[in-house]
């Protein structure tokens, strides 16, 4: 019985319907691998320490095949390259990204670790020159905002493989942190501007608590209070100071 030309136009409809979908297969895989090429391309110049390289490759695998498992990826890596390169900015932004658009993507700790590590090597810097420039002149934002940013992670995260590494520059960054104020509250005493450095010393005692800063600052307080007038309060501080660190009075004023 041969078809009528109802059955064979459907028939035809049907074969070129296969064909179609053979060739969006054929599409999606030779995408796939494309994505797969240009990532092992850029992933082969991250490990080799060529990283603008590696962001080049990232970047076309990102503009040309924005979705899918190997985009995802690159934009963790570009992060990490970024960082690498020592552009702390454009690392943060990538970190930035990868966080708001993947939140729950498996490696996302990663990216918040990263964001600290980024602003931590900027911090690196400062502190390798804070005893060589006036304090006053320095800013330890990069510092306070590697603090932040690891803190973020250990209380998302507290599992996290990265979460021990990151308390330990935290607490590295807190002590630091403390250190300079003390040089900002010395500078100040140095020119007479004894509000300004009781001011100081207050934050290490309220912000920096418990770190190796803190008799430091309460010596150079009750400095500051005797220097204003203020005898009670010098003496009182002076009490504290010898209850809680006995024996540290003789040494106020140095590091």
């Amino acid at each position: 019985m041969r078809a009528g030309p109802l059955h064979l136009s459907l028939f035809i409809a049907i074969l070129l319907a296969l064909g179609g979908g053979c060739a969006t297969q054929d599409k999606a895989l030779g995408e796939l691998s494309s994505a797969a090429r240009l990532y092992a391309e850029g992933r082969k110049a991250l490990d080799e320490g060529y990283y603008e390289i590696a962001i080049e490759k990232f970047e076309q695998l990102e503009t040309r095949y924005p979705f899918g498992e190997y985009a995802q990826q690159a934009q963790l890596d570009m992060a990490y390259a970024y960082y690498k390169s020592d552009n702390p900015a454009s690392a943060v932004a990538a970190a930035d990204r990868f966080i708001k658009t993947y939140p729950r993507h498996p490696h996302v700790d990663y990216a918040y670790y990263l964001r600290g590590l980024a602003n931590f090597a900027v911090g690196g810097d400062f502190f390798d020159r804070l005893l060589k420039e006036d304090p006053a002149k320095r800013d330890p934002r990069p510092a306070r905002e590697a603090f932040r940013y690891f803190a973020e992670l250990v209380t998302r995260f507290p599992d996290s493989p990265y979460a021990a590494d990151a308390r330990a520059r935290m607490l590295y960054l807190r002590n630091f942190l403390a250190r300079h104020e003390l040089h900002v509250a010395r500078f100040y005493m140095r020119r007479g501007a004894y509000v300004a450095a009781l001011n100081r010393g207050r934050t290490v005692l309220e912000t920096y608590y418990q770190t190796p800063a803190v008799p430091e600052a309460l010596a150079l307080m009750s400095e500051a209070y005797d220097a204003l007038g203020l005898a009670q309060l010098a003496a009182e501080t002076r009490r504290v100071l010898e209850l809680n660190y006995p024996g540290r009075l003789a040494r106020k004023g140095k590091d």
